[in-house]
C-alpha cells in the first residue's frame, strides 16, 4: 500500500513537472534543448522518433512524458513515466522513443552527472557501498516524489537566472544523494566509489576512447584495471554488455559514421583513419551494426 501510494504521488509530481518542461521547450522545439543551468539539459519529441546512436557518458534521465526505451548492444531498456534511466559509465547506445503525439509530446529530463561529486557525498554520509559484484553500467529504476521534487526545483530555477549560481549546485547535490539512497543506490554508489570494478572499468573505457583506432591489447588494458585478463573480461562484459573488443568496433564504426555524415569522408577513407586494415571488413560489419553497407546507410541519413 505504502509503495502504491508513493508511486502515485510520483506520478502526480511528473504532470507539474511536465507543464514545465513543456513550457520550456515549447520555444525550441523537438530534440535536445539546452538550458542555463550546464549540466541540465530536456528533450522534446513530438512524435516517435529513432536517435543517430552514439556514446553516452554518465548522466540522469527522468520521463516525464511518454515513452522510451534505450537499446546497448542487443539489451533493449524500457521505461516511462516517473521512471529514470541512470548511465554509470560511457556506452554506446540508441534511444527510440515510443509513444509521443504533438498533443502529449514526449517529454525528458537529462542531468549529466559528475561521479567526484557523488564521491564526495558517499564519504561525507559514510554510505555503504554495498556489495563487490559488477553491475551493469546502465539500469532503470522508479523516481520517487522526492526524487522528482529536486527535478521541479531545479527547473523552476530557470525562471530566476540570478539565483542558478548558488542554488543550483544545492539542488544538484540533493538529486545525487536522493540517487544514492534510491532504489538503485547500490548501483549508484559504484559509480564513484574509489577501486570499485565500474570505477576501474570506467578508466579504462576512456583509455579505449581516447586511443580506439589503435589495436586492442587486453593484457595492457587489464593490467590498467589492476585484473587478471580473465577477471577482467568478466567485469567489462558485466558493466558493458560487450567484450572489449566489441566496444572498440562500435567505438571505430560510430566514429566512421561521424565522419562520412558531417565531413563528407569516403568509406574507404573512413575505415582507414577509425583502424581497419581492409575496407570489406569495414563495411561488413558497418552493414552488421547500422543494417545498411556505408554508402545507403549515410544516404538514408541525409535524407532523413
Amino acid at each position: 500500500m505504502v509503495e502504491t501510494l508513493e508511486r502515485e504521488r510520483a506520478i502526480a509530481n511528473c504532470g507539474e513537472l511536465a507543464a514545465l518542461v513543456a513550457r520550456y521547450t515549447s520555444i525550441q522545439g523537438n530534440g535536445v534543448c539546452t538550458t542555463a543551468i550546464d549540466s541540465l539539459e530536456f528533450m522534446r519529441e513530438c512524435e516517435p522518433a529513432t536517435a543517430i546512436p552514439g556514446i553516452s557518458e554518465p548522466l540522469l534521465a527522468i520521463l516525464v512524458q511518454g515513452r522510451k526505451e534505450v537499446l546497448l548492444d542487443e539489451e533493449i531498456y524500457r521505461y516511462s513515466v516517473a521512471q529514470y534511466l541512470v548511465l554509470s559509465v560511457d556506452l554506446p547506445i540508441s534511444g527510440c522513443v515510443i509513444e509521443a503525439t504533438p498533443d502529449r509530446p514526449f517529454l525528458g529530463f537529462k542531468l549529466n552527472l559528475d561521479p567526484l561529486q557523488l564521491c564526495d557525498i558517499i564519504a561525507q554520509t559514510e554510505l555503504d557501498i554495498g556489495k563487490k559484484e559488477s553491475v551493469r553500467g546502465l539500469f532503470v529504476g522508479n523516481a520517487d516524489s522526492s526524487l522528482i521534487d529536486c527535478a521541479i526545483r531545479l527547473t523552476k530555477l530557470l525562471d530566476t537566472p540570478q539565483d542558478i549560481p548558488f542554488l543550483a549546485p544545492m539542488i544538484i547535490r540533493e538529486i545525487y544523494y536522493r540517487l544514492l539512497i534510491g532504489e538503485q543506490g547500490e548501483a549508484v554508489r559504484q559509480i564513484a566509489t574509489a577501486g570499485s570494478n565500474m570505477q576501474r572499468i570506467a578508466e579504462v573505457i576512456k583509455r579505449l576512447k581516447a586511443d580506439f583506432t589503435s589495436p586492442l591489447r587486453v593484457e595492457n588494458l587489464a593490467l590498467a584495471a589492476n585484473m587478471s585478463a580473465s577477471s577482467f573480461h568478466r567485469h567489462f562484459r558485466a558493466i558493458t554488455s560487450m567484450s572489449p573488443l566489441q566496444y572498440q568496433k562500435q567505438l571505430r564504426l560510430l566514429s566512421a559514421r561521424q565522419m562520412m555524415l558531417i565531413e563528407n569522408v569516403d568509406a574507404s577513407q573512413a575505415a582507414y583513419q577509425v583502424g581497419y586494415e581492409s575496407a570489406s571488413q569495414f563495411s561488413r560489419e558497418y552493414a552488421r551494426m547500422f543494417g545498411a553497407p556505408p554508402i545507403r546507410d549515410i544516404e538514408r541519413l541525409r535524407v532523413a
